[in-house]
Formats: structure tokens, C-alpha cells, sequence
């Protein structure tokens, strides 16, 4: 597999799981796409981290209930300062969830919600300098946001991530944007005005590869997930989405 030591600045560099029930999980993802990971570390909150092939592929951590947040998976964008984007953040549209806080000398992470509304992490990387692969089997592959609000959605990560926005399409029907050029695009941003359910946030996806999406969605239900939607042939490779057995969405992409 390809490996990457580190992410553009701007471009998603890391996910993370929050999970009610992290054995569970664990096992899950270990079974659907060979993940190692370690045990909660009490130092870290019960932060955990998932491994492929023995390099950082994503981290996890306990969802309590406390938050009223269901269990979910979240990306994180490079940074180069933390603290300086949360505030560019808070001045153009967004609001602060967790402030800019050091993770002892791993780097340092924040959480913010963009001008729509949906959470964004950021991650100034130190030691830990995020996922090391990307767009294989069992890796991320793709990012993307759902928004009710397209166009100040974009202008949010232009000015506060340094976003080179390119359109893909804009039309009534389909409007979509990614960073960087189509080809070379590192995630992706699509007006969902017009089909987002009601109560349904504005909100990140991510995509996992698989090398046969069908044989991957029959494994999912066999481990105690479910389908949300299936597989479909599109443009950009036949796609699913499903949700892991504490319910946490996230979607397949095959080629």
C-alpha cells in the first residue's frame, strides 16, 4: 500500500470514531477491513487508535451519552496553527465546539462547526501526523459535506482552511465543489438543499475503499451492521452507505 507521512494543509488528514460501545467496535472494524487496534488509554481519555498494515489509520473513542450525540465518525482537516484557525473559524460564520487544546506532544485539535453548521475537526500535527494511507481497501478514500448552505459553506473553507474550491457542477439539479482540481480533488462539497430529511444536520461523510462493495456490505450485515443504502454503479465507482453495529454511518466506495 501507498503511504503518505503527512496531509496538505487543509485536506483531511484524520477520522476518529465515536462509539457507546468500543469492544464492539473494535472487533467490527477488525473483522470488515483487518484493522489492529490498541486499548483505550486512560491518559488520553480512552482514546484508542486503529492500525492497517501497522501505520495509524483512524482513532475511536467512548461515546457516553452524555452529549446527546449519536455514535459517528468525524474528520479532521490539517492545520498549521490551531488556535489561529479556531478563531478564523469563529469569525467568519462558525462557532467553537472543543477550543484549540495540545494533545501532549501528538499535536494539537480542535472542533469546530462551519457557516452550515456542520462539525469540522482540525489537527496540527506533531508527532502524530494523522492517517498514513489513503484511497486503498480498508483506507479512507473520500470526504465529503452534505450542507444546506452551499455557498457561505464555501466561502468557510476558503477563508478559514486555505481551500482551493473548484466547481464540479452548478446546476439547479446538482451543485458540487471540491478542493482542489476534480482529479486531484481531496474532498468534496454538495449543495443538499434540496434532499437532506428534516431534523438531519449538515454534516461530513466518509468514504472507506473496498475492493467488491457487495461482498463487503454482506460481510457488514453478517458482523451486525446494516444497509443503508445499497450499491450502486456511478461515475465515481460503485458506493454504498451503511452503519456499524452501535449505529455509526459511513460509506463504501469500490474503484
Amino acid at each position: 500500500m501507498p503511504k503518505r507521512d503527512s496531509a496538505p494543509t487543509g485536506a483531511p488528514c484524520w477520522v476518529d470514531l465515536m462509539t457507546s460501545d468500543p469492544d464492539r467496535s473494535r472487533a467490527f472494524y477488525g473483522e470488515l477491513f483487518g484493522w489492529t487496534s490498541e486499548d483505550p488509554n486512560p491518559d488520553f481519555g480512552g482514546y484508542f487508535n486503529f492500525f492497517s498494515e501497522g501505520v495509524h489509520i483512524a482513532g475511536g473513542m467512548i461515546n457516553d451519552g452524555t452529549s446527546g450525540t449519536p455514535d459517528l465518525w468525524s474528520v479532521y482537516l490539517a492545520v498549521d496553527d490551531a488556535e489561529k484557525t479556531v478563531e478564523a473559524a469563529a469569525a467568519h460564520g462558525g462557532s467553537v465546539i472543543v477550543p484549540a487544546m495540545a494533545v501532549h506532544d501528538l499535536g494539537s485539535m480542535a472542533v469546530v462547526t462551519d457557516a452550515g453548521g456542520a462539525a469540522i475537526g482540525m489537527w496540527q500535527p506533531g508527532l502524530h501526523r494523522g492517517f498514513q494511507i489513503l484511497a486503498e481497501p480498508g483506507a479512507p478514500g473520500w470526504f465529503e459535506l452534505h450542507t444546506r448552505d452551499y455557498e457561505a459553506t464555501l466561502a468557510f473553507y476558503r477563508d478559514v482552511f486555505g481551500w482551493d474550491v473548484h466547481t464540479v457542477s452548478d446546476t439547479p439539479e446538482f451543485r458540487y465543489s471540491t478542493l482542489g482540481p476534480e482529479e486531484e480533488g481531496l474532498a468534496g462539497v454538495m449543495d443538499a438543499a434540496g434532499f437532506l430529511p428534516e431534523g438531519v444536520p449538515a454534516h461530513w461523510s466518509i468514504y472507506f475503499g473496498t475492493a467488491d462493495a457487495d461482498a463487503t456490505l454482506a460481510q457488514v450485515e453478517a458482523l451486525g451492521g446494516a444497509i443503508v443504502v445499497p450499491a450502486e454503479d456511478t461515475p465515481h465507482g460503485r458506493l454504498a452507505t451503511v452503519s456499524d453495529p452501535t449505529g455509526a454511518v459511513f460509506k463504501l466506495v469500490q474503484g
